[in-house]
């Protein structure tokens, strides 16, 4: 896969947008703008990874947006429990 400035921009705005929705789920959790971008954009990743192992092929933006979600949130909870520590 090549990746392009287009493909950059693409996952950019479904990190900000999972992002941006797991921090109002889980209230508390968020790491401002930048932060939460960045948990979607890794939570995307690890959702990718979690819905493949399940055989979950969401499809469509708004899938990817759900997607990056669920690993967001799972990020976002994983991150919590280790910041309670």
């Amino acid at each position: 896969m090549q990746i392009t400035l287009a493909t950059l921009v693409i996952w950019a705005l479904i990190g900000l947008i999972a992002g941006w929705l797991a921090g109002e789920i889980m209230k508390g959790s968020g790491f401002g703008l930048a932060g939460n971008i960045v948990v979607g954009i890794i939570g995307a990743i690890l959702g990718g990874v979690l819905l493949g192992l399940l055989g979950i092929d969401p499809g469509g933006f708004v899938g990817e947006v759900v997607q990056a979600l669920i690993g967001a949130l799972v990020l976002l909870a994983l991150l919590g429990a280790v910041r309670r520590r």
